[in-house]
């Protein structure tokens, strides 16, 4: 059985703190720009749908303008002559 060195535990201790302040780095770089990315995405998204329900409201209105209300059918019509 092999016993751990103490400079192996500081070596990987020293490893462990170089990669937390890479990462640290890397997410204070890259961080802004994805950020910037998914707010310009959500942005996209909201005027789309803004858009169609714009559109669904102009297509409703035409159609209701365009179409006349159906009369209400009560029988048939019959027309009468006066008889004297």
């Amino acid at each position: 059985m092999e016993m751990a060195s103490f400079s192996g535990f500081l070596r990987t201790l020293g490893i462990i703190v170089i990669f937390y302040y890479l990462f640290k780095f890397a997410v204070r770089l890259f961080a802004p720009i994805l950020m910037q990315k998914a707010v310009n995405k959500m942005q996209d998204k909201m005027q789309e749908q803004y858009r169609q329900q714009q559109e669904q409201q102009y297509n409703a209105s035409q159609a209701t303008k365009a179409t006349p209300k159906p009369k209400k059918e009560v029988g048939e019509y019959i027309d009468y002559e006066e008889v004297k």
